[in-house]
């Protein structure tokens, strides 16, 4: 029976989702059980996707991300794959009806990896909308539960949220994206010089995507709030850690938040949520 596969494939999600990223696997296990899997489901794909282009550099990268894209568009289609994280994937999308368009514009993004290593101010933000604004909003439809216009109200704000990860993302990884990969995504920023007063410059940037970004959170469904606010929370210690940590050291040191002090964010989350503080 398929449902036998079926199963299978989500416990792959759900092991991908706990094996790449603590973080994320808290807020996953603080939404609503109906909740968790199609989300899991949604990060299991682009955590595929994103390790095509970031690690498997022994490998032919465009070929593998080419078949992965069709592999994607066929398991949507045909409502099965034998990949379980496109089966998964293709679950969530058909169940929710994620945008084809959603999908299609975070995966150009990933083929912009391939071959982009410093970006104009509208590359930026076009990789900005495909790597993390779609990817909020392809989690949005599942908070949503299909009621659109809910969704269309809440769009902007998801999508500044999922900015403010990938930017954060960036100021954390500058190491492995600069000095490993050669990329640059901050368009105008010359990372050999790169000095306070840039730093200062995006985390303005970063801190106006946050505001936005946790309006939205206090809109969500009672289902999906904690949890995202869980990520909001864990995702501006680490934006705090980083503004208080000079732009020299962030450029040669991948800034972390430690998994006890994860924990114990989780258990403040908690508590202002319990209270209706946000």
């Amino acid at each position: 029976m398929k449902e036998l596969f079926d199963n299978v494939s989500i416990r792959s999600s759900r092991m991908v989702t706990k094996a790449y990223s603590t973080s994320f696997s808290l807020g996953i296990s603080c939404l609503d059980k109906p909740l968790r899997d199609p989300i899991c489901a949604i990060y299991g794909f682009v955590r595929f996707a994103d390790e095509i282009v970031d690690t498997f550099h022994d490998f032919n990268k465009p070929e593998l991300l080419e078949r992965f894209k069709k592999d994607t568009h066929l398991a949507i289609e045909e409502k099965i794959s034998l990949n379980p994280i496109l089966n998964s994937f293709q679950h969530a999308v058909n169940d929710y009806n994620i945008d084809l368009k959603l999908i299609d514009q975070f995966l150009y993004s990933m083929e912009m990896d391939l071959t982009k290593v410093e970006h104009s101010q509208r590359s930026y933000e076009e990789y900005i909308l495909g790597s993390a604004e779609v990817v909020g909003l392809m989690c949005l439809k599942v908070f949503c539960y299909g009621d659109q216009a809910h969704y269309e109200r809440l769009k902007p704000y998801a999508m500044k949220l999922g900015s403010a990860f990938q930017k954060i993302n960036f100021l954390r990884d500058l190491n492995d994206d600069f000095l490993d990969m050669g990329r640059t995504y901050f368009p105008g920023v010359s990372l050999e010089h790169f000095d306070e007063i840039e730093k200062k410059e995006i985390e303005k940037d970063i801190e106006q995507d946050f505001q936005m970004g946790l309006e939205g959170i206090k809109k969500l469904p009672k289902s999906s709030r904690f949890g995202v606010y869980l990520a909001y929370v864990y995702y501006y210690a680490l934006f705090n850690k980083i503004k208080n940590t000079h732009a020299s050291r962030v450029l040669h040191k991948r800034i972390r938040i430690p998994n006890p002090r994860k924990f114990s964010l989780l258990f403040y989350t908690y508590l202002r949520h319990r209270f209706n503080i946000i």
